[in-house]
């Protein structure tokens, strides 16, 4: 007799699933409510997914470069990555901003800095992703005020900002404002974007982050919809058309090794989130869809034997795929060593073209549909996920549960047994823990040279000396103002950085309004 095998998420999978041991399988057709099977009913065969790749790096010079060499590449939308700083709500020039500036993502300061990101990019014509989360609604508004200076249709605008606070607090730690208010400028997002951007993704609800902290498939579905949720909820309490802003709810998910569970984890995902909006009151079908990007795994790639990584992203890719993801991201083969060199990134984005083109797994809907296995295994899957949602419901949902630390110390709990596995050889990482190399061959990495930090601020040394300070420091009031009186922030904020306010003096006076998050 074998010994039992589980999931990651404690799921047992059987030697055998058949009719006999689970049942008749009943299927609704794709793009119909729940979208178990994809959320249009022809779903690759009609568009691809859009092949986005993650980037952005020292000064907005040399992102701007990787980008124009991505679309050159075949990439369809571009994904920004922002340094520390600008994430917390820092400029370059701030005391404890140094050996930060440039880092892990692009520093901008200003729209000087986005406008030479985009230098040759047309707005109007780009889909583009930002993975910002509490300073979303200044870059928004350098964003909005470049595309305004490019001459752009605000309406025709397409794109994401993540904007997903609550995973902040309880997985990655970019917050800068305590929960209440950090909510209030979420839903002053939803209510300008809904009337001035009505193309534009206003959130993507991240179970990402949650699922690199180490939670399980299970857990990152059931905390990620919890969080939609709550956002869903605050939306409604300030009198938002759930069938209006919830078309622009999007998700944000993790593709791991498991194969099968990540397709089920996808499938349950988008089940369980159309029935959430219906209950909360969306009668439109399109409010009631889960549309996701996915970002293959960055915390399963091994800095041991690098190359192995371009496996697990393929396979997490086809995970994604099979799934029925609207948009994707393939981590560069050096993750787990430094941001990815330009061959790296260009593997990844070939992977994703590779699975395209020459695989077949778009070529029909919901390729696994139908199999015993994969039926099963997304309602239990799903059965799980309802019982920690129902616990966090029991608790006042989301916001209230992360001030509890449930959901922290539920993702732990599991990162724990995690190590605890792979240390303890239950669980094998090919060339970790078996299977490994005396001697590493070296791969060359990617380095970010410190003088960036002076480049950025020589930049605001000039700006500051060079704008009409007089109504930069009117737009800052005006900003604090509109806080105090609870009033919508994006119209102020969109006037500020046109007035070359920067993105630190902007954070800056909302500290000073909402106090800071311990």
């Amino acid at each position: 007799m074998s010994k039992p095998v589980f999931t990651d998420s404690g799921i047992e999978i059987r030697t055998l699933y058949s009719k006999e041991n689970t049942g008749d399988i009943k299927l609704e057709a794709p793009g119909e409510f729940p979208f178990t099977r994809g959320v249009q009913p022809d779903m690759y065969r009609g568009k691809l997914w859009t092949m986005r790749q993650y980037a952005g790096f020292s000064t907005a010079e040399e992102s701007n470069k990787r980008y124009h060499y991505l679309l050159s590449q075949g990439v369809m939308g571009l994904s920004v990555a922002f340094d520390l700083p600008t994430q917390i709500g820092y400029d370059s020039d701030h005391s404890l901003s140094e050996g930060e500036v440039g880092k892990v993502g692009v520093a901008i300061d200003s729209i000087d800095d986005i406008e030479a990101l985009f230098k040759g990019i047309r707005l109007e014509d780009v889909s583009t992703s930002m993975t910002i989360n509490s300073t979303a609604f200044i870059l928004l508004s350098f964003y909005v005020a470049l595309a305004k200076r490019q001459g752009a249709d605000l309406k025709k605008l397409t794109g994401t900002i993540q904007n997903d606070i609550l995973k902040e607090y309880a997985a990655r730690g970019t917050y800068i404002y305590p929960p209440k208010p950090s909510m209030r400028i979420i839903t002053d997002i939803f209510q300008w974007c809904s009337a001035e951007l009505p193309k534009w993704n206003t959130i993507s609800i991240s179970g990402y982050h949650i699922r690199e902290a180490g939670s399980t498939a299970v857990q990152e579905i059931a905390f990620t919809l919890s969080n939609g949720k709550a956002y869903v909820q605050a939306a409604l309490e300030k009198g938002l058309d759930i069938n209006v802003f919830g078309k622009r709810l999007s998700f944000f998910f993790n593709a791991h090794n498991n194969l099968f569970e990540e397709v089920a984890k996808f499938r349950a995902a988008r089940r369980m989130w159309a029935r959430i909006m219906k209950d909360l009151g969306a009668t439109d079908p399109k409010a009631m869809m889960l549309r996701f990007h996915t970002q293959t795994g960055g915390s399963t790639l091994t800095a041991q034997q690098p190359l192995n990584n371009i496996a697990r992203v393929t396979m997490q890719t086809l995970a994604a795929v099979l799934g029925g993801t609207q948009s994707l991201h393939t981590n560069g083969y050096d993750e787990a060593l430094s941001l990815p060199t330009e061959e790296a990134a260009r593997i990844a984005l070939r992977t994703q073209q590779i699975v395209a083109f020459e695989t077949g797994a778009a070529d029909t809907v919901d390729p696994l549909a139908g199999s015993y296995y994969i039926e099963t295994l997304t309602k239990e899957v799903e059965e799980k996920a309802w019982q920690l949602i129902e616990k966090i419901d029991a608790m006042g949902g989301s916001v209230s549960a992360i001030e509890q630390g449930f959901i922290q110390d539920e993702i732990a709990r599991s990162a724990y047994q995690y190590q605890r596995q792979v240390e303890n050889h239950e669980k094998i990482i090919v060339g970790v823990n078996k299977f490994q190399v005396e001697q590493e061959t070296p791969i060359p990495g990617f380095r970010i040279d410190d003088s960036i930090r002076e480049h950025q601020v020589e930049k605001l040394k000039k700006l500051r000396a060079t704008r009409d300070a007089a109504k930069a420091s009117a737009s800052l009031e005006t900003i604090r103002q509109r806080a105090i009186a609870n009033e919508n922030l994006m119209p102020s904020v969109i006037e500020a950085v046109e007035n070359y306010c920067t993105l630190g003096e902007i954070a800056d006076v909302l500290r000073g309004v909402f106090g800071e998050y311990k």
